[in-house]
Order: structure tokens, then sequence, then C-alpha cells
């Protein structure tokens, strides 16, 4: 029992891992992209309020930035748990077209609302650390004749991933635990796996047994994020 036991729950774990990393490897860069749409600050009325002066409030308006700004309030301020059903569910419900109806659609389904919330959660954290960079370093890079590229990728970018190292490590191990969601959708994820003994044969320790599976990979990804930030300490 032991052992098939820990074979499921492995695989399980196999799950969870690639819901993980596939969650990271789309977020992170789609997190940076919603972070600089959220700083943009292109106005498209600014020559309109110019020749209308009744118009002047629309010469602030930043379209970009407000929508992004927007998406980012919805996605935070609801629950991930939500976003999943609706994403799986909805298209189904609304247009009678269950556009996941192929294989590993759940899995699809669920990255999709990983992704899209994760990623606007990092896009908060990038945002911190870009504005948090102090406006002087970027002014004294334009004095040396940089261009923005030069001066966002060798003056602020390092200091960008030093300031976000720790605040974007709690994010991505709460991601971790936060694959257990995936059984809402019916994906085998490794509580899914432990809770499947629950309800066949009437156990409960393998539940308890996945605590093993969570605090390895947990701690695994703690002590990569030690040794970054330690790495990353010259940069003050």
């Amino acid at each position: 029992m032991f052992w098939s036991v820990t074979l499921s729950l492995f695989r399980g774990l196999g799950v969870s891992a690639e819901l993980f990393v596939l969650t990271l490897l789309f977020s992170l860069p789609l997190g940076l992209v919603i972070a600089f749409g959220s700083m943009s600050k292109w106005t498209p009325f600014r020559r309109m309020a110019k020749r209308f002066p009744k118009l002047t409030g629309l010469a602030a308006f930043r379209p970009i930035s407000a929508a992004t700004d927007v998406l980012v309030w919805i996605i935070r301020g609801t629950p991930l748990m939500l976003q999943l059903i609706i994403i799986f569910y909805g298209p189904g419900m609304w247009f009678n077209n269950n556009i996941w109806a192929f294989e590993n659609g759940r899995m699809t389904a669920c990255v999709v609302a990983f992704v899209i919330n994760y990623a606007c959660y990092f896009s908060v954290i990038y945002r911190g650390g870009i504005e948090g960079v102090p406006a002087g370093q970027r002014e004294a890079g334009e004095v040396l004749g940089m261009t923005k590229s030069q001066i966002f990728f060798k003056v602020t970018l390092m200091q960008v991933i030093k300031r976000i190292v720790p605040p974007m490590s709690n994010e991505i191990i709460t991601l971790v635990k936060d694959t257990s969601l995936a059984r809402i959708i019916a994906i085998a994820e490794l509580v899914k796996a432990g809770e499947a003994y629950m309800k066949s044969d009437g156990i409960t320790w393998p539940l308890f047994y996945t605590m093993v599976y969570y605090l390895l990979f947990v701690g695994v990804l703690t002590i990569l994020f030690n040794r970054l930030e330690k790495k990353l300490d010259y940069f003050r």
C-alpha cells in the first residue's frame, strides 16, 4: 500500500510540477508586459484637449494604463478558484462551444487561468521594483548618452532584480500550493491523488503524506532563492 500511494503521489507531483513550470514560463514575461502597460504614459487626447479647452481633463487620460489597472484590479480582487471555473466552464455555457474539448484541454485551461492570475500579481512586483530605482540614476544614464534600452538593461534591470527577488519568491512559493486548485476541474494533481485514497479506501494518511512532497518542493525553491539573494548582495 505504501509504495502504491508513493507512486500515485509522485505522478500527482509530476502534474503539479508541470503546471508550476508552465505558469512561470508564461506569467513572468507576461507580467512584465502588463507592468509596462500599467506604467504607460500614452495620452491620445492631448492634442484634442488643446483645441477644445473644455476637454482639458482628457489630456491626462492614459487608456493603456487605465485598462491595465482595471484588469489587474479584477484579477487580484477575485479568487483564483473562481477564475479557473469561469475560464474552463464559461465558454461551453455561454457560447455552447467547449473550446477545451481536446486532449490535455483541462490542463491548458488551467494553465491559462494560472498564467493570467500570476502575471497580474507579478506585474505589481515588477512595477514596484522599476519605480523603486532612483530617477537620478536614469537621468545620469541619459547624460552619458545611453539610450532608453541601454539604461533599462544596464542600469535599472539588475537593481530591479535585487529588489523583487524576496516578494517574487513568496509568490512563486504560493504558486506551488495553489496548484492544488487544479483539482477543481478534475486534474489529478498531488492533493487529488492523495484525496482519492480517502474516498476509495477510507484512509487519511496519504493526505498527510502529500505534505512531505510539498515541503520538499518548497524547500528546494527556498534554497535556490536564498542562494540567488546572496549572489545579488553585491548590488547594494
